[in-house]
C-alpha cells in the first residue's frame, strides 16, 4: 500500500497542534484528520480520533503495526518540514528577488500553506477550502 497524496493544513495557534493532514492510499482510499502535534519528545503524528462518553479519545483509523506507523509518520513529517522550510525561505528572503529555475527564469514563490504529494511528484497547490469542522463529542454506539 502506497501513500499517493499528502495534504497538510497548518494551524495558526499557540497550542501543541501544528497541522491537520489528509492521506490518500493507492489513489483510492483517504483518511482525514490526522494531526501533527508538537510534544515534549518532539513532533509526532496522531491518528484521527473521537471522544467517547467517558471523555477518552479512541482512534478511528490506525496502522496495525509500528513499521507502517513509522512509514506514515516519516512521510508526513518530511512533507511538513519541507513546507516549513519553504515558509522560512520566503520570510528570510530580503533581496526581493524571485528564486530562479535551472533555466534562469524566475519562479513564483509558493502562495499556499498546503502541500500535495502525488507519488514522487511533489507540488504545492492553493486550496482556499476551510478545515473540516470536527464535532466536539460523538456518541458511542
Amino acid at each position: 500500500m502506497d501513500i499517493t497524496d499528502i495534504r497538510i493544513r497548518k494551524v495558526e495557534s499557540e497550542g501543541k497542534l501544528r497541522a491537520y493532514v489528509t492521506l490518500t492510499f493507492d489513489g483510492c482510499f483517504v483518511v482525514h484528520n490526522l494531526k501533527i502535534i508538537s510534544g515534549q519528545a518532539g513532533t509526532f503524528v496522531a491518528m484521527p480520533s473521537r471522544k467517547t462518553n467517558k471523555g477518552e479519545y479512541k482512534d478511528i483509523a490506525h496502522p496495525i503495526n509500528s513499521d507502517f506507523r513509522n512509514i506514515i509518520q516519516h512521510k508526513i513529517l518530511e512533507e511538513y518540514n519541507k513546507l516549513d522550510n519553504l515558509e522560512s525561505e520566503r520570510e528570510t528572503s530580503s533581496t526581493g528577488e524571485l528564486p530562479r529555475e535551472s533555466s534562469g527564469e524566475p519562479t513564483a514563490p509558493p502562495e499556499t500553506r498546503e502541500v500535495t504529494t502525488e507519488s514522487s511528484d511533489k507540488t504545492a497547490e492553493d486550496t482556499s477550502a476551510p478545515p473540516v469542522d470536527q464535532p466536539d463529542k460523538i456518541e458511542e454506539e
